[in-house]
């Protein structure tokens, strides 16, 4: 267990206890190997400081371990690539907890989905690649934030610390007889989600972002995913930050902090409002980061925003051919001012998956999101038969599951081709049998005909589906934040409930893109816990949860699943445009 204190920092000019832990030990080689197996637990192997200049590919520089000083007199340190040639060069950063070189923090983990020598030994963990970029003219900054590695001070995570020493940086490098006074943050995953927090500081000399996965909204989409804590996968992704001093622990804080309306997790939110420089975001309808992405581009007030949400995993679609080839014709035009036609990009792009590794449509072009022609519909879920239904049902009904082990499943099956893309919403009418409080796990899938189960497949596996989460004492709603088709819990109170008490609870489930074809059905699938089958990440919940779960059905119980039919575009006959 990493040591932990407590400390008082400055969150959004408010001061702010939180507890903090103990980072992994930098050490060398020989360090490592003179400790004991319990010493090894807590220290990671790191290059020692050795500033230089050498030539780590040909037509390649890298300035390595250049300090940079913050406006409080912190010094952080970075690796800047940039080509041999002499001459002034836009700089792509990447800002991140992960380790400037190979081998520092995360560097190592291998890149799923993405064969060897792909990327190059220069390249950060989920970060541009110098090997690529410095070779179209373009100088790469690897960053170790304030904490990490040699860099002074200790880690405050995803709030205005980073963004103000982004800024900083930015500004500073803005200045170097390298560079040519343009910046950008690119990245994906916690690299993207730094860009937010950056970018709402509005650095003058920061032109564009490419944030490609990133979770937003820390808590909600993070810790405490519809009110249920989950402290793994935080305490697995931070306990691999290597530094000297210590780091702010968001698992211990949400115990400290356990609800959102407070200066620690307000300080942790980008200020959206103040992005106005282009944004190219990108989002996988199959993973964490989908919420966090489609909201940073719905929110940011950049008049350049360009949104492409794709089925792949992140990292085979961050360093795909294709797409680095995109990327480029936006950093060309933002960084180096080309008059290349990127505004003839369309604003948004979607594929509309069906099923497996197949999608119905690919990069279908859109004027937004939520697309304008959806069409609302509900389906109410009947407990008489376990089904849904176009109409309201009449008789009351109820099915109960085991809170430990069962599951209910309602379905639908389509009559004609269907496309639902955009949110979705399940209303339900619930009561915990014998206990005060219940977390409800949701999942929307796709049946084949015969009512096989239809997975999307990313590396193989079958993903669960379209996701929500509920913990019924955190059942109230943020009016300013929730819409009809997309309720958001309040977070600021807990409503425990009687036993055998009956609530209606609204459940976001996060945006999809997805087609049924005649005769396919659509399963809502409901329980107690995390329902999935050979899927890869290791995301785990602390659940709430004992005896059995009852959901109410028909008449005064009119529980139904809300979804985002889109009609075609054109019709004439039995002919069909999407």
């Amino acid at each position: 267990m990493a040591e932990r204190i407590t400390k008082t920092v400055d969150m959004s000019g408010e001061p702010v206890e939180i507890f903090m832990t103990k980072m992994m030990k930098p050490c060398t080689p020989e360090e490592y190997e003179a400790m004991s197996v319990e010493e090894r637990e807590h220290a990671k192997i790191q290059p020692p400081m050795n500033r230089r200049v050498y030539s780590p590919e040909d037509g390649i520089i890298c300035m390595q371990d250049v300090p940079v000083k913050m406006r409080d007199g912190v010094t952080i340190f970075a690796d800047i690539y940039k080509p041999e040639e002499e001459g002034k060069y836009p700089l792509v950063i990447s800002w991140s907890f992960y380790g400037k070189r190979p081998f520092d923090g995360q560097s190592e983990w291998q890149i799923m989905g993405v064969p060897p020598q792909t990327v190059s030994d220069m390249s950060k963990f989920e970060s541009p690649d110098p090997g690529f970029w410095c070779r179209r003219g373009y100088a790469v900054a690897n960053v170790d934030p304030r904490g990490i590695g040699h860099s002074e001070g200790d880690f405050v995570q995803f709030g205005t610390q980073d963004g103000k020493d982004g800024y900083d940086f930015i500004e500073w490098a803005a200045q170097q007889e390298w560079c040519n006074g343009r910046c950008a943050l690119s990245g994906n995953s916690c690299v993207a989600m730094t860009q937010w927090r950056i970018a709402s500081q509005c650095p003058p000399h920061l032109a564009c972002i490419a944030p490609w996965e990133s979770t937003t909204d820390m808590y909600r989409e993070s810790l405490a995913e519809g009110g249920i804590p989950a402290h793994t996968f935080v305490r697995l992704v931070m306990q691999e930050a290597c530094g000297p001093n210590y780091m702010d622990s968001m698992p211990d804080n949400l115990e400290k902090y356990p609800y959102i309306n407070c200066a620690y997790w307000k300080d942790k939110n980008p200020a959206f409002e103040h992005v106005t420089i282009p944004v190219y975001q990108a989002a996988c309808w199959n993973h964490f980061h989908l919420r966090g992405s489609i909201n940073a581009f719905r929110k940011c007030k950049s008049r350049k925003k360009w949104l492409r949400v794709h089925r792949n995993f992140e990292w085979p679609d961050a360093y795909s051919y294709e797409n680095l080839e995109e990327l480029e014709r936006f950093f060309a035009r933002y960084l180096k001012l080309e008059r290349n036609g990127w505004e003839l990009t369309p604003k948004v792009r979607i594929e509309v998956q069906d099923t497996g590794e197949f999608n119905y449509m690919t990069n279908r072009p859109e004027e937004n999101f939520p697309l304008k022609r959806t069409k609302y519909e509900k389906l109410y879920l009947d407990a008489a038969d376990m089904s849904m239904k176009k109409e309201p049902v009449e008789g009351e009904a109820k099915a109960a599951y085991d809170s430990a082990e069962e599951e209910i499943t309602f379905d639908y099956r389509f009559e004609e081709d269907t496309e639902l893309t955009g949110y979705m919403k399940l209303r339900l009418y619930v009561a915990a049998e014998s206990y005060n409080d219940m977390d409800l796990f949701i999942n929307v899938q796709k049946l084949s005909t015969d009512g096989t189960f239809l997975p999307i497949t990313l590396f193989g596996e079958p993903h669960p589906g379209v996701w929500g989460k509920m913990r019924v004492s955190r059942r109230k709603l943020d009016e300013k934040l929730s819409t009809d088709y997309c309720p958001v819990q309040a977070h600021t109170c807990e409503e425990k409930l009687e036993p055998g008490q009956i609530v209606p609870v609204d459940i976001e489930l996060v945006p999809t893109s997805r087609f049924w074809h005649k005769g396919q059905q659509i399963r809502v699938q409901i329980a107690g816990r995390y329902i999935r089958e050979d899927w890869f990440e290791p995301l785990t919940w602390d659940t709430d949860n004992k005896g059995r779960h009852i959901v109410y059905t028909g008449g005064r119980y009119e529980s139904f699943l809300q979804i985002p039919v889109v009609p075609p575009r054109f019709q004439d006959g039995d002919i069909i445009i999407r």
